[in-house]
């Protein structure tokens, strides 16, 4: 019996009442958990998760917009190798160009650049002075 078919099991259960809501839920949990996919595979997918969301524009390697240095740490291919894929596929009616500026608009900054204003301005700003309470 597959996930699918045990999950639409539990569904008839709780329907017919013999299972409570909190017993279905667990129980639905459960087949989820030991029936989903394997673990080999929930590691794949994190791991590829993770690296789109580590998919930044570069600060430090850039000419233009940092796309091609945010791609090169992402992947471990070379910035250079990154521009002249750009610059090939440029040839090609201008998809290089578009896949750029697509990029550069829906890739964020890395996100030390986004705290790094706030960082010096809490820095350079000094504590608050409470009032005294003496009058002179």
């Amino acid at each position: 019996m597959d996930w699918a078919e045990q999950l639409e099991k539990l569904q008839q259960l709780h329907k017919q009442g013999a299972l409570t809501d909190d017993e279905y839920t667990a129980a639905k949990a459960r087949v989820i958990r030991d029936l989903g996919p394997a673990p080999a595979a929930r590691a794949a997918v994190e791991k590829t998760q993770s690296a789109m969301q580590q998919l930044t524009r570069s600060l430090d390697d850039r000419w233009l917009g940092g796309v091609s240095g945010g791609l090169s740490k992402a992947t471990g291919i070379p910035t250079w190798a990154w521009r002249i894929l750009f610059i090939l596929t440029a040839f090609l009616h201008g998809l290089g160009v578009l896949m750029y500026i697509l990029l550069w608009i829906f890739v964020p900054l890395e996100r030390r650049a986004l705290m790094a204003p706030v960082a010096a301005v809490a820095a350079a700003t000094p504590p608050p002075v409470p009032p005294s309470d003496k009058t002179d």
